[in-house]
């Protein structure tokens, strides 16, 4: 647990150093997600990402939009993130690990403060919104051959296959944090919540003549 924790506080910074950990040669060029209209793929590496990535943006957004309020600054522990930092965390990830596939995060945002830049409810929950697209656009603007470009990470060589493959472990690593964090609060995750009604609804099994 202590170690997850330390490797996500240096996620971030990781991120906006990238320069250090991709090779010269390999540095991706910067590319504006705003500047090109693309159609999503069907097949292929980038459909299977942006599924993905889908999934978890509904899990986010329905999640946050089932806590109350009032428990966003509520943390399981001194020195932990809160209900609010966690998601927003999860944002400046979505506005920064797409400098890994060359596109920026967004003109004048402060990614390194994002964290704690807020606990509104209704902020959150665009801004989630507002990270999400932002990396869906970075993914469209590549092209099937992009995803084997080239890049060190962590000290190693990977590809930008690798990269979106990190940053899908990265959503679901505190997916389940959020989740544990609702469920500590008396929140049932929405999915679930709609799941156990479902089977409530369906009718008694008839006994066999």
């Amino acid at each position: 647990m202590r170690n997850n924790t330390l490797f996500c506080l240096g996620l971030i910074g990781l991120s906006l150093t990238l320069g250090g950990h991709l090779c010269a040669q390999e540095k991706p060029a910067a590319k504006d997600s705003a500047s090109v209209a693309a159609a999503a793929p069907t097949t292929g590496a980038r459909a299977e990402f942006l599924n993905e990535l889908d999934y978890f943006e509904s899990r986010f957004t329905k999640l946050t939009g089932a806590v109350p309020a009032d428990k966003f600054t509520w943390r399981p522990g001194e020195g932990v993130r809160s209900v609010s930092e966690v998601y927003l965390h999860v944002c400046a990830a979505n506005f920064n690990l797409t400098r890994l596939i060359g596109t920026q995060p967004p003109a004048g945002l402060d990614v390194r403060g994002l964290e704690k830049s807020t606990t509104d409810k209704a902020r959150i929950l665009q801004t989630l919104k507002d990270s999400f697209a932002h990396m869906r656009n970075a993914v469209l603007i590549l092209s099937d051959a992009d995803v084997e470009k080239k890049l060190t990470l962590f000290g190693k060589e990977t590809t930008y296959r690798g990269a979106m493959i990190f940053i899908l472990r990265h959503l679901g690593e505190h997916l389940g944090q959020s989740i544990a964090y609702a469920r500590l609060n008396g929140v049932v995750p929405p999915w679930t919540e709609e799941q156990q009604r479902q089977q409530q609804q369906k009718p008694a099994d008839k006994p066999k003549p």
